[in-house]
């Protein structure tokens, strides 16, 4: 496993795809978190990703919720946060803006500012343990709701969570992980998902959800 937070990365051999569908061939370099123009200084942990495809993880509510300014910050970009999936199978652009599933065969890795989440389909650790944070579990654990499609998700302090689907409760089950913005779900039934908390508000596969 390669954490880019512990030093520099460089994902090579990737199709780095970008929020509007475009994707080109391409080194990713990583220093520090975020993505930098040019080799990174220093001795770079290298993840080879050839044929794979390197995709932003973003969801289309949470980027209309930002100022125009705001919006190309989920790009594959220098400057950007490396925050970001790599997949073995191709991904539109429709799946990367709405509704990004990902089973665990298909999951070379995730990255969240940096830091490896997941590598070759499993989590890189125990679910909960960024919840010992007390500022984190304030933050993230409770009942989020979206009324409107009939939702409520129950996140644990134990890194579990639950949904109430149409009055059906436990419609899906699963662990979940949190680092900065970003929640990452494992689903019990087999696949990866992920969100992101914007001002308060969850957005997740087309749900915005806030606490109750």
């Amino acid at each position: 496993m390669h954490d880019g937070a512990a030093g520099v990365l460089v994902v090579m051999g990737a199709l780095v795809m970008q929020t509007d569908g475009g994707a080109a061939a391409g080194e990713l370099r990583i220093s520090d978190g975020v993505f930098v123009d040019g080799r990174p200084a220093g001795d770079a942990a290298v993840v080879d990703a050839g044929g794979a495809h390197a995709v932003p993880l973003m969801v289309e509510s949470a980027l209309a919720e930002r100022p125009d300014a705001q919006r190309a910050i989920y790009d594959l970009r220098p400057g950007n946060p490396a925050t970001f999936a790599v997949i073995r199978r191709p991904v539109s652009e429709s799946q990367i803006r709405r509704m990004l599933v990902v089973d665990p065969d298909d999951l070379v890795a995730v990255y969240v500012g940096g830091h490896l989440e997941a590598w070759e389909g499993a989590p890189t650790r125990t679910a909960g343990d960024d919840l010992i944070d007390p500022a984190a579990e304030a933050r993230w654990v409770g009942t989020w709701e979206d009324p409107g499609r009939g939702l409520q998700q129950h996140l644990t302090a134990e890194g579990r969570y639950s949904e109430t689907r149409g009055g059906r409760a436990n419609a899906y089950t699963g662990r979940y992980w949190v680092r900065d913005e970003r929640i990452t779900y494992l689903d019990d039934s087999g696949f990866w998902a992920f969100g992101e908390m914007l001002d308060g508000t969850l957005h997740h596969a087309g749900f915005v959800m806030t606490r109750e």
